[in-house]
């Protein structure tokens, strides 16, 4: 049967939609953008511990004293790992892709409930959208919107949105037929009978779906992470591609605690909006018998009450924030050449780009500048660089790895200069394995290695090449599977490996820090499949000169001897995971007049 090339009408599609629907993309942004910003400014501007007093009485009111207790102590917990700026950005997100589901999952419900020919066209549509890989929406998502919260922000409206459409479509079904049958029998309009008979009635189930949309944009909302969307997402895929258990641990712990939160919260705000809830509620309030102690942690205040504690937390938040926005930070007067301008700095997980990423927030914090820096996979980072939602990368590897980037973007980004080579590819055996020097030995040998070579991430041009010219050209196709993975990953595999005394073959590159850490042995390619090695670039957006000029120049005359690198990189790894910015500062530090020689005040 002939192949249908459906991926490729797909890509046809999104070029489609992008060179002539591009204004209506930039509008959805300009309004998704703003609401964002205005939820996560309203979260994030007070004292986190005001912020959390909120929303524990919030859960008094909802639940009861023991359930705002243990909320509060939770969000406590949180801003103990110092990631309450990330979990309020992800509440964010959760709370403003939740308000638009609903408002056009209900709608839809009814509508489908109303009309089975409309259920039975909406059916297979929302299997779609709940079935297909969560991972696929962000995909259309960055092409059309680039980086950051916005992409995250529509994949998690489609992703979520069946279960609020099914469970109100569900809702109004299961009202009795004979009471809707009565309520038109005495004149009462359609309009009226679904707002005062079947949608009373449905409460209950229809909240059941709001549960389960905030759930479902919960977990797609940690998914966005790998777009860039920020929060806890981006916290949990920072500790996942660097196998960092504590980071790992902590931003998950966060967010099992927001998910706790949430989802305690939007179960019992269905008895508060539902009169029969209100009614079974009042009832066994009356009848309550029990410890004392019991029916105070039991005890939930009037809804004027707790209005009143939600005002009075929010007017001290507000106040304290008006106070603190006073404080001005002192900066060197002839160092500040930058003058607050924001620059974005990206970087995928590979040591030497951390190594340079971070030592230039470093520097342009020194000038004046005010970088931010966000972790992406290369994909996604080429793409932001040529739509212009990131300003510079220092980690492109050339002709070779990222070539593929530079011919698909070439002319929406600018080359800014080689700043460290040359480099080299390679395959990698502990040197324990014996009889194993060059890629011409690994012929025949694949059990030994579990039939196996563990790879990086495969968007990167060294997997292609792998794949596509180096097994083809020592025979391994067929013997050996090359397993995708991340950089960090295989650095862990190889630790593994290397503590057990275990046979394995890696790909690695020079430089790297694990030729120094570990005893290994670089596989000779004799046949030359690998190429000529690459020299290191930095790549900025196309109009990165003009809107920097300074940092232009800067990184054009910017040079790393591997000495130099390597020892970089080695503070980085010794700092620990979370502390690249540190570690890199301690480094700068410590060599007296590098600051300057990289990035002249007076240039």
């Amino acid at each position: 049967m002939p192949r249908i090339n459906l991926g490729g009408w797909a890509e046809s599609a999104v070029g489609w939609l992008q060179n002539h629907f591009s204004w209506l993309f930039d509008a959805v942004n300009t309004v998704l953008t703003g609401m964002y910003d205005g939820v996560n400014a309203v979260l994030g501007a007070p004292q986190p511990l005001l912020t959390a007093g909120i929303l524990a009485v919030l859960a008094w009111w909802l639940r009861g004293l023991l359930a705002a207790v243990l909320a509060f102590a939770g969000l406590a917990l949180i801003d103990s790992f110092g990631l309450w700026h990330e979990a309020t950005a992800t509440l964010s997100l959760v709370l403003v892709a939740s308000v638009i589901t609903l408002a056009v999952a209900v709608p839809l419900g009814i509508w489908a409930a109303r009309d089975r020919r409309v259920g039975g066209v909406l059916r297979p549509v929302l299997d779609v959208m709940q079935t297909m890989p969560a991972f696929v929406y962000l995909i259309p998502g960055v092409m059309f919107f680039s980086i950051g919260p916005i992409p995250g922000l529509i994949a998690t409206i489609v992703f979520s949105m069946p279960p609020g459409v099914r469970m109100t479509e569900l809702g109004i079904r299961q009202v009795d037929g004979e009471l809707v049958e009565a309520a038109t029998a005495f004149g009462t309009t359609p309009r009226h009978t679904l707002l005062r008979v079947q949608l009373p009635l449905a409460v209950p189930t229809i909240m059941a779906g709001v549960n389960q949309v905030i759930m479902l944009a919960l977990s797609m909302v940690v998914i966005a992470g790998m777009a860039g969307a920020g929060g806890l997402g981006e916290a949990v895929y920072a500790a996942v591609t660097q196998v960092d258990i504590g980071g790992g641990v902590e931003s998950g712990l966060a967010v099992v605690v927001l998910a706790m939160y949430l989802d305690r919260m939007t179960g019992a705000l269905g008895t508060r909006v539902s009169r029969l809830g209100r009614r079974a509620s009042a009832k066994a309030a009356a009848t309550a018998r029990g410890p004392v102690a019991s029916r105070v942690l039991a005890h939930r205040p009037g809804t004027a009450v707790a209005a009143v504690g939600v005002v009075v937390l929010a007017l001290v938040a507000g106040g304290m924030h008006i106070v603190e926005g006073g404080d001005k930070q002192a900066v060197a007067a002839g160092a500040n050449v930058g003058r607050g301008q924001k620059v974005r700095l990206g970087y995928f997980p590979w040591d030497e780009a951390v190594a340079a990423t971070y030592l230039w927030q470093n520097v342009l914090e020194a000038r004046g500048y005010k970088p931010e820096v966000k972790q992406l996979d290369p994909g996604p980072l080429y793409t932001a660089l040529a739509q212009g939602q990131m300003d510079v990368q220092f980690d492109s590897w050339l002709p070779t790895t990222h070539q593929q980037y530079m011919e698909r973007y070439g002319d929406k980004l600018s080359d800014l200069g080689t700043w460290y080579g040359p480099t080299s590819l390679e395959l990698t055996v502990p040197s324990y394995v014996k009889d194993v020097n060059s890629l011409a030995d690994l012929k025949g040998r694949s059990k030994e290695f579990g039939g196996k070579i563990v790879g990086i991430e495969s968007s990167a041009g060294m997997m292609g090449k792998l794949n596509d010219k180096v097994l083809k050209e020592y025979g391994l196709e067929g013997e050996y599977k090359v397993v995708s993975s991340s950089t960090s990953t295989m650095l862990a595999e190889l630790d593994r490996a290397l503590k057990k005394k275990e046979p394995v073959v890696t790909t690695l590159w020079s430089p790297h820090w694990a030729y120094g850490t570990y005893d290994l042995k670089k596989l000779k390619d004799p046949k030359g499949a690998w190429g000529q090695g690459e020299q290191i670039h930095a790549v900025g957006k196309k109009d990165f000169a003009k809107d920097f000029p300074r940092i232009a120049q800067w990184v054009k005359d910017f040079k790393m001897s591997e000495k130099d690198l390597s020892s970089l990189e080695a503070e980085i790894q010794k700092g620990g995971k979370g502390k690249e910015k540190q570690s890199a500062g301690r480094w700068l530090d410590a060599h007296p007049g590098l600051l300057d020689k990289m990035a002249p005040a007076g240039a």
